[in-house]
């Protein structure tokens, strides 16, 4: 997940926008856009042996799309972990144990680069009880790179060091489009060769994200423009199958006995409702029909006392996008007014209370660290901390002037879901009411048709949210390259790009990490290209019978495979 907005977790809320890029949580990141109101419940009988190991799950979105290599958003990663399975997956504690590898790879250094050799499970299948080939490995990865099928994820083979995972991706390069020449092979059907010519510390950790699924090549070319649009045009080799899919309404995941690992599922089903408003998840929970359900600031005080509530401090990181093809927003004192005037401290303290806290920053903290120093420790309060609402007021005057108007129109793009609403809302008055001369108007749309928008770059501004797909800073930082699939907002400097380039080829870590640094420095403190607001937290209630749901800190949101029901 990567898209833990490559999301994610694509924004966007993970846990307090919108349903969780990135994606998180973004990828490489994902959009995110969750409230992390998953949740989880069963029915049947009080005694351990009958006790139906049925979830009932709540999300506030739809899923945008199930193909593997177009996914982009924490809410398709979070259902496409649950159904497929990479070479490996993440466990309870973040780190990656065997999926598809039958062991761990050889490795062989050869000529400057370095060959991983992984054996494939003789008892991995698909669903329909053909197996899981190398070859479908080597499809998969060539569709997401091939400029006719190019996902949004594409960079992630250049992220892994894969060979020429960059240049096939870059317009221009000689290797442009030239799939052949990535560094992946299918020796025969059970051996897969992967060629690095960078080590990257995070390189089996990116394995575990759904960009480096395997896709059944057979059955997807006959399906054509129909895989993986409904429940009978793709096949499984995960824990689940998606065994329903009602657009618009819900889906149900059922266990895949061809599993290789089915034993340890226990699972029977796990059924998802879309519920959009809050009051309605709350009720389904207070009623026993799920049993577990995300809280935000209407909620956390009537519940923060219970045994069943909790909260987490998430790796989202909420923001506004603001698109530089509008005039104003092409202004650096227009970009730095609107930072200023947004109380962060107001949002997280009043309308979310729910364990996030106020961010001038990318990269989150407590989460991650080189020789035991956080990435925050050269910047701990973030950027712009120093400043107040006048000097807003300053910025704001100097800006119109130089644009020659008294007034700023802008168009705030959201999604339709109820924490959505309120936090748009919130934006819209800290800006009238502190800007003079600004109006901004608030155009919500559902999940999908969000994403449309943005990625078409049809918004003034937008709310963002980017969960992380690996645990390194570059997660968050390659984000914002000029044309990257998720910067969506005309920004360019090419300081920034260069920054972000050598941090990808430097061996140094420490002078890499101080290289994405200053990239994160330029981005916001300078450039103000985007307005960090909130740093995600989770306020949950889960029922104690509920065991084994695992939360990631990174890529999908969670893990099913291991969850049981005991009452």
């Amino acid at each position: 997940m990567k898209n833990k907005f490559s999301l994610l977790l694509s924004v966007i809320m993970l846990l307090s926008l919108f349903l969780a890029a990135c994606s998180g949580n973004s990828s490489t990141s994902s959009n995110t856009n969750s409230e992390g109101e998953a949740s989880s419940g069963s029915d049947g009988d009080s005694s351990e042996e009958s006790v139906e190991q049925i979830l009932n799950l709540t999300d506030s979105q739809d899923i945008p799309t199930m193909d593997t290599t177009q996914a982009t958003d924490q809410v398709a990663f979070n259902v496409i972990n649950q159904v497929f399975e990479g070479l490996y997956r993440l466990d309870k504690d973040n780190k990656p144990v065997l999926g598809m590898a039958a062991e761990e790879p050889e490795v062989e250094e050869k000529d400057g680069e370095t060959v991983y050799t992984f054996k494939l499970r003789d008892d991995a299948n698909w669903s329909d009880g053909t197996p899981v080939t190398a070859e479908d490995f080597v499809y998969s990865w060539h569709k997401i790179i091939h400029p006719d099928t190019m996902g949004g994820y594409a960079s992630m083979m250049g992220a892994a060091g894969i060979k020429n995972g960059n240049e096939i991706v870059t317009e221009g390069d000689p290797l442009y489009g030239k799939v052949e020449e990535l560094g992946v092979k299918a020796v025969d059907d059970k051996t897969l060769e992967i060629v690095v010519t960078q080590q990257v510390p995070y390189f089996f950790d990116l394995l575990t994200f759904a960009s480096f699924y395997p896709q059944p090549q057979k059955f997807a070319e006959e399906q054509g423009e129909n895989y993986a649009l409904e429940t009978d045009t793709m096949l499984y080799n995960g824990p689940f199958t998606l065994a329903e899919w009602n657009h618009g309404e819900g889906w149900k995941l059922a266990k895949n006995d061809g599993y290789w690992d089915a034993d340890t599922v226990q699972l029977k089903e796990a059924n998802y409702k879309i519920v959009k408003d809050e009051a309605t998840r709350v009720n389904l929970y207070e009623t026993g029909k799920i049993d577990r359900a995300g809280l935000s600031a209407d909620f956390v005080d009537q519940f923060k006392d219970r045994d069943d509530f909790s909260t987490v401090l998430d790796t989202s990181i909420f923001f506004l996008r603001l698109n530089q093809k509008n005039e104003a927003l092409a202004n650096n004192d227009i970009r730095k007014a609107l930072f200023l005037a947004y109380d962060r401290e107001g949002l997280v303290n009043v309308l979310l209370n729910n364990g996030s806290v106020a961010a001038r920053y990318l990269v989150p903290k407590d989460f991650l660290t080189y020789e035991g120093e956080d990435f925050r420790a050269a910047s701990p309060e973030g950027y712009l901390a120093d400043k107040t609402a006048e000097d807003a007021t300053e910025y704001w005057n100097k800006g119109l002037e130089a644009l020659g108007t008294d007034s700023v129109e802008l168009e705030f793009l959201t999604t339709d879901s109820d924490l959505a609403s309120k936090i748009a809302e919130y934006a819209k008055d800290q800006f009238e009411s502190k800007l003079d001369g600004l109006k901004v108007t608030i155009n919500k749309q559902p999940w999908k048709q969000f994403l449309e928008l943005e990625d078409a770059g049809d918004f003034d501004i937008s709310t963002g949210g980017w969960g992380p797909d690996y645990p390194d800073p570059m997660t968050y930082v390659y984000m914002f390259e000029t044309g990257g699939a998720y910067n969506r907002m005309d920004y360019s400097n090419e300081k920034y790009d260069q920054l972000v380039t050598d941090a990808k080829t430097e061996s140094d870590e420490q002078k890499r990490w101080e290289m994405m640094q200053e990239a994160e420095r330029l981005l916001i403190e300078e450039d103000t290209a985007i307005v960090p607001t909130y740093q995600a937290g989770r306020a949950i209630l889960m029922q104690d019978y509920v065991k084994n749901y695992y939360v990631h800190k990174f890529g999908a949101d969670s893990s099913l495979k291991w969850v049981t029901i005991e009452k």
